[in-house]
């Protein structure tokens, strides 16, 4: 379809100048440039987010949507059009008893390997920042990348790494990088039983507080991951990530959200073969993205375009992210909007907005009214003010709920008991 088309503009609100209502929206192509979405809890924020979703459902676009509260994927579920009943993918760690496999350590190629390793690194990094040090963080790595080049290990190994000494002997045996396997076979096995349990001690505690967790060990322990991120991207699919941190807890929602924005990245880096043409758009969404931004994510906010992966960013604080995600934020995004903010993002907000909106004018939005930066064919629109839609309502063409879940776990889940039968088996050879 000609990307020009008006059915294919994303509708954001209505402009509010002199007193005149006028629906305005943005374009695909200059959606490509990313869109981010900054306000404080209760000024609008998930009802603009859930209004895109939708929208992008009913245009039959490619969506995923990473929610670490759960409510507004909870929503989006009784929106799903009836057409696309058979193409959602819904993730939900706190479903016991039905698992979806997410295998973190699967890569293809040594480069692949890197950005999975450097992207789990540095989430443990962000997790457990009170205990990190050097020598933890070169030993899980070395551990990751050692796990990597057998087929079909886990991040299970970890623990057995470090503690199983014919499990080990299995994996250094298949390591083909040589710095990796000179660390096994030099530094770790000269090391005293007293030494080694000292450095391996802190490992133990805390890869084994994740994995000790039968919820989480069910869905990370499979060797093969039962969704494939690059066919729901090409195909156009609906994934729906919901990651409660209520149910699932802070530091498992934050792993397996930064696992899926890095798979989704990966994908998008194997579209490099393909001609520019025919790479589909795919809108991914991340409500409080702050929580999975691992080292990677500049490099994602700087690459994803090329590739049709087309961020849409949320959060509540400028203060959330690390310096240099900030940075990549700004310097990558085309389209900024901002509901009310407080005085410390107000001023530096109003540096983006300059010089229509002062930081006193961003503290005093109204719930629903919105200053922002538009991109229009790929130019930078000065910053004007506009009032977001309220919450589109179903067409009474919607799937059933209780349909969508049932095939999606038909799909994509296998049954606990046999996921725990053959974890059992793993550990016990």
């Amino acid at each position: 379809m000609d990307e020009h088309h008006l059915d294919e503009i994303e509708s954001l609100g209505e402009t509010t100048f002199r007193e005149k209502r006028r629906a305005f929206g943005i374009k695909p192509k200059d959606r490509r440039h990313h869109i981010y979405i900054i306000g404080k809890t209760g000024t609008g924020k998930s009802t603009l987010i859930k209004n895109m979703v939708i929208q992008d459902l009913r245009l039959n676009h490619g969506v995923a949507l990473v929610d670490p509260h759960g409510d507004l994927v909870e929503d989006i579920l009784n929106y799903i059009p009836k057409t696309r009943t058979n193409e959602v993918v819904y993730f939900n760690p706190a479903d016991n008893e039905h698992p979806v496999a997410i295998n973190i350590l699967e890569a293809k190629g040594d480069e692949e390997k890197q950005l999975v390793a450097s992207s789990l690194i540095s989430v443990f990094r962000h997790l457990w920042k009170e205990f990190w040090g050097p020598r933890l963080e070169h030993i899980l790595y070395n551990c990751v990348l050692a796990l990597m080049d057998t087929p079909g290990q886990t991040l299970l190994g970890v623990y057995r790494m470090l503690v199983d000494d014919d499990f080990r002997k299995l994996i250094v045996a298949n390591i083909k990088d040589p710095v990796v396997k000179m660390f096994w076979i030099e530094d770790y096995e000269s090391y005293d039983l007293r030494f080694r349990k000292e450095i391996i001690s802190p490992v133990q505690n805390k890869v084994g507080q994740l994995l000790t967790s039968p919820q989480m060990r069910n869905i990370v322990g499979q060797a093969k991951s039962s969704v494939d991120f690059g066919f729901v991207m090409d195909q156009k699919r609906i994934l729906l990530a919901n990651l409660s941190k209520g149910k699932v807890g802070e530091d498992k929602s934050n792993l397996l959200g930064s696992a899926i924005v890095t798979k989704m990245y990966l994908s998008a880096l194997e579209r490099q073969n393909l001609p520019e043409e025919v790479r589909k758009d795919f809108y991914l969404y991340i409500d409080e993205f702050q929580n999975f931004s691992t080292d990677i994510f500049p490099s994602i906010l700087s690459e994803a375009r090329k590739y049709r992966l087309n961020l849409n960013l949320a959060h509540q604080y400028l203060y959330q992210l690390p310096e240099g995600i900030k940075h990549a934020v700004f310097g990558n995004v085309g389209t900024v909007i901002s509901f009310r903010v407080g005085s410390y993002d107000a001023k530096e907000l109003s540096e983006e907005m300059k010089p229509v909106f002062t930081s006193e004018d961003l503290e005093n939005l109204d719930n629903h009214h919105i200053a922002l930066r538009l991109l229009i064919d790929g130019k930078m629109s000065h910053a004007f003010s506009a009032i977001t839609f309220p919450p589109l309502k179903p067409t009474g063409r919607e799937a059933e709920r209780d349909t969508v879940l049932r095939i999606s776990r038909e799909r994509y889940a296998t049954p606990r008991d046999i996921v725990e039968e053959k974890l059992k088996n793993w550990f016990e050879k």
